[in-house]
């Protein structure tokens, strides 16, 4: 446990020299991207028969948010993504980087699809961008990532359903696992469960980890 004096971080759940960085124009939409997350849950949900009430309701989502989230104004959490495909009984992968076709993947480097994201309700602060590695496979139930950190603007702890694996790369990340911090370096990692509320951000500037998320 690290002892250290404890910095602010923001709910996010989560590589360079091997993968490339993400740089600012992984902030611009692209196809299979930030704008499809949105499209994707719309479309489950009146596939479903359901409303927008009637999904509030399920997942105790406030109605505005998930209409920022419909329209592609606000990005969704992994958490809130992970919340959001149990309560449309879809898999997470689906709605966050579509329907794979194939029994394996190869990504190579340019290859990546590239999504942003932000933990502001109305869209507007930026927490981290993520490269989806795998996209490809058919019924996977992991999600590996290639995530850009920020600096965090809140201290809002993430708790909901999965497992989560970190990897350090480049940067220090600062993380909070229950009541215990910890600042991670490149070449460090973390297991745990998604279940206890957990904190990630970049301890300063930036930071790029590899990530895998499975949503239970």
């Amino acid at each position: 446990m690290d002892t250290g004096e404890k910095k602010p971080h923001i709910n996010v759940d989560y590589f360079e020299d091997l993968t490339g960085k993400i740089g600012k124009d992984t902030l611009k939409p692209q196809q299979g991207g930030q704008e499809d997350i949105g499209r994707r849950i719309k479309a489950i949900r009146e596939g479903k028969g359901l409303s927008l009430d009637a999904l509030s309701h399920m997942t105790g989502f406030d109605v505005e948010l998930l209409a920022g989230i419909e329209n592609c104004e606000v990005q969704p959490q992994l958490g809130t993504a992970i919340k959001l495909s149990k309560a449309l009984d879809s898999a997470f992968g689906r709605l966050v980087s579509g329907v794979g076709e194939k029994l394996y993947s190869i990504t190579r480097k340019g290859e990546q699809k590239i999504v942003s994201r932000s933990t502001s309700r109305k869209g507007k602060t930026q927490a981290y961008t993520y490269k989806s590695l795998a996209p490809e496979v058919k019924g996977r139930h992991m999600e590996s990532l290639m995530v850009q950190l920020e600096e965090a603007q809140e201290n809002e702890r993430s708790v909901h359903d999965g497992e989560e694996f970190i990897y350090v790369l480049e940067g220090k990340v600062s993380l909070d696992i229950g009541e215990n911090h910890f600042d991670l370096l490149p070449g460090d990692s973390a297991y745990y469960l998604s279940t206890t509320p957990h904190l990630i951000a970049a301890a300063k500037n930036r930071a790029t980890i590899l990530a895998v998320v499975y949503g239970g």
